[in-house]
């Protein structure tokens, strides 16, 4: 049984850490992404069979990179495959099984090839998600508030016009690249809202991906400031992570969250990327996001938050580039200086999104209106996916504040 658990958790890691870094060396060679996924699928599903029989390999991603690269040779030689592909377009799957740490990470590229012109604009983001991120169907649709199946359709559809138009995997010409690089931030930053939206206890890589990504992308394209804003988001996100739960794995509020236990190195990293996006004097989503973040992180013990320098940095983000989260946001912020009536006054149509729910439930109860916060707390609890924050909503809903 421990054997068994150590296999499970190995690859449990290598597909939670390498997916997209394998899945981007395999499709390279192939410019197939549905066969070279079908093929690390099936590496995994070796993986799991028989790690827990012979042990762990001690280099798990070469392991899973030499038996996917093997499925695509199969698959290359079969008769049906030799009868319906021409032959020009032979697959590139006999390179030695080196290990993938000694490979360049061709992700970024897998990112571009996603967000090339032939593709649906519409799907680049998500296609992103999926292929190199590693996120689900379901995981995608919940962000973009499309049901997993159509989402799951759409993606297929893409990953197939990256077959039939045979989009080279390669960074673009630099002329090109400004085009592709909105639906790529936009793709690192969705990352981050799917792993944020999470407090459970799974383990996670450390620093995040999206983290990392971001990094990358600033040293690709270092005069662009969206880039830097979005780096200096992220870093002011996860700098505070590890605040979201208590000790008794219950979510805490970043309100009520101890300044002291944010990660400082992180935060000054992040102002960093600020003063280099600010440098080049072009205001951008991302930048405005990530100085709302950098005001929530100039909380100390002693220094309360500075709620009218948010206000007015809310409202001129719902100018540039309005949205439903940002207006909720704005809501909030409103409340807090404002009152909770000229808060809730901004939520006029809360729809399914749960965290117009969550702030209208709260206001409600600061208004004193406890019935109609109970129910509105009982929304956001059906909407609500991670159990640590549905359990901090549950004891809200008993309990809601009148203040």
């Amino acid at each position: 049984m421990g054997e068994l658990t150590t296999a499970s958790r190995a690859a449990c890691s290598a597909a939670r850490d390498s997916y997209g870094r394998l899945l981007a060396l395999l499709a390279a060679s192939t410019n197939d992404l549905a066969a070279a996924e079908d093929a690390l699928a099936d590496a995994f599903e070796q993986a799991v069979r028989t790690w827990p029989e012979r042990g762990v390999p001690a280099n798990p991603d070469g392991w899973l990179l030499t038996v996917a690269r093997n499925r695509l040779r199969d698959l290359w030689k079969s008769a049906g495959f030799q009868r319906t592909v021409a032959l020009d377009t032979a697959l590139d799957v006999t390179a030695p099984a080196a290990d993938p740490e000694a490979i360049p990470d061709r992700r970024l590229e897998l990112m571009l090839v996603c967000a090339h012109p032939a593709i649906d604009s519409t799907v680049h983001t998500p296609l992103m998600l999926n292929t190199v991120l590693g996120c689900t169907a379901e995981q995608i649709g919940r962000a973009f508030s499309m049901p997993a199946t159509t989402m799951a359709t759409r993606l297929v559809r893409a990953k197939r016009r990256i077959k039939a138009a045979g989009i080279p995997f390669r960074i673009p010409d630099r002329g090109d690249l400004p085009d592709r690089m909105t639906a790529v931030l936009e793709a690192v930053y969705g990352v981050h809202v799917i792993d944020w939206g999470t407090t459970g206890p799974q383990e996670r890589p450390l620093p995040t991906e999206a983290v990392h990504l971001a990094e990358v992308l600033t040293t690709l394209v270092p005069a662009d400031p969206e880039a830097h804003g979005l780096a200096a988001l992220i870093q002011l996100s996860t700098a505070r992570s590890a605040a979201r739960l208590d000790e008794r794995g219950r979510f805490v509020p970043l309100a009520d969250q101890d300044p002291a236990s944010w990660d400082r190195s992180l935060i000054d990293r992040a102002h960093r990327h600020l003063r280099a996006a600010h440098a080049r004097g072009q205001l951008g989503r991302f930048q405005l996001e990530a100085a709302i973040q950098a005001v929530h992180c100039a909380r100390t013990a002693t220094a309360p938050t500075d709620w009218e320098s948010l206000l007015g940095l809310h409202r001129v983000l719902q100018e540039i580039a309005p949205s439903r989260g940002g207006a909720v946001a704005l809501a909030a912020v409103t409340a807090e200086v404002h009152g909770p009536a000229a808060g809730l006054a901004l939520l006029t149509d809360p729809g399914r999104f749960q965290p117009a729910w969550v702030t209208r439930a709260h206001l409600l109860a600061r208004l004193g209106r406890t019935t109609e916060a109970r129910a509105a707390y009982d929304t956001a609890i059906s909407l609500t996916h991670d159990p640590a924050e549905r359990d901090h909503l549950k004891r809200r809903a008993a309990r809601p504040p009148s203040v």
